[in-house]
């Protein structure tokens, strides 16, 4: 039986990549984002590959709405099998630039977007007793940078809840996955038009990921459910090096997270920016960095596969036990 999926941030980036990664493998997707044009391309483009696609304009930061949208693609596509929450918004600011109305909507979209996504699908998921949940965290919910602040304190949000809730899950012995895939750095076109206080423009930190790359590690958690899948070595680096030395990454970041996150380039004066209104124009998955941009990750690789490594591993450890048996025996 096929498959439906929802999908929020389903207008551009990841969540885009993620909704024709759905559909290519054959499942049924209903698309969340706030501009309906942007929306409807998405699943128009989705339709493509045979599958029912349905669009439902919604403001994920809006519980209501996100309430709205659940019971809508169940009533028009059917039961939600999968849920997977990428919808975020940020600010590019030091702390004392910021406005609190602007943390408020940064965290609102980023950190309660996916939490109203993980409540309106439990409700439908949990009488049924089966569904999967996947979540998209980020490397800075791990180890913060400067200029980030509001993006990071969400993550980390997101990061907690999720961990109470599988416990929760485990204690109701339900039928429910919940996964968390990590990204790097990704060429989406958040870089063209989030807020940015800082007077140049931003970029993400190199190496840089095709947003397709998280897109195929979403779609295999959903299905093969991991606790968490770390995408790049970037972002495996950067957990266990702040777990290690967080005081040197600190002083670290203090120079190098500046640098690495600003181009030269000057930030042109009121350009529009997403966090309060969505910003119209034909963006899709890819940002304007696709000449820097890799298109394959080792670690989503051996993630995918760790059941087959770790049997090699295993094989290989036996037969090296068993020469240097044989060797001692000499």
């Amino acid at each position: 039986m096929r498959k439906i999926a929802v999908i929020t941030g389903a207008g551009a980036g990841v969540g885009r990549a993620t909704v024709t990664e759905f559909a290519s493998n054959g499942c049924d997707v209903g698309l969340l984002s706030r501009d309906p044009e942007r929306l409807e391309d998405a699943a128009r483009e989705a339709r493509r590959f045979g599958v029912r696609a349905l669009a439902v304009p919604t403001d994920v930061a809006d519980a209501e709405a996100v309430e709205a949208a659940a019971t809508r693609v169940e009533e028009e596509l059917g039961p939600i099998d999968i849920w997977v929450n990428v919808a975020m918004a940020t600010v590019f600011s030091p702390v004392s630039k910021l406005t609190a109305a602007e943390v408020e909507r940064g965290t609102a979209v980023t950190y309660l977007g996916q939490v109203h996504g993980m409540m309106a699908a439990l409700r439908r998921m949990t009488p049924r007793n089966r569904g999967s949940i996947v979540n998209v965290g980020s490397a800075l919910a791990y180890r913060s940078v400067p200029l980030q602040s509001v993006y990071c304190g969400a993550k980390f949000a997101i990061r907690g809840f999720t961990d109470s809730l599988r416990s929760e899950i485990l204690h109701d012995k339900l039928n429910i996955d919940i996964s968390m895939v990590d990204l790097p750095a990704v060429n989406t076109p958040q870089f063209n038009w989030a807020r940015n206080k800082t007077g140049h423009r931003a970029q993400p930190v190199p190496p840089i990921f095709q947003p397709e790359i998280p897109a195929r590690a979403i779609y295999f958690a959903a299905f093969h459910p991991r606790r968490q899948t770390w995408i790049g070595f970037p972002t495996v680096k950067a957990i266990l090096a702040n777990r290690i030395a967080p005081g040197l990454i600190d002083r670290y970041l203090a120079s190098a997270g500046y640098s690495g996150q600003l181009t030269k380039e000057v930030a042109p004066a009121g350009a529009p920016d997403n966090l309060f209104h969505p910003v119209p124009g034909a963006f899709a998955a890819h940002g304007r960095f696709d000449d820097q941009a890799r298109d394959h990750s080792w670690e989503v690789f051996t993630s995918r596969h760790r059941n087959a490594m770790w049997a090699a591993i295993g094989i290989g450890a036996v037969f090296g036990l068993q020469r240097l048996a044989r060797w001692l025996k000499v």
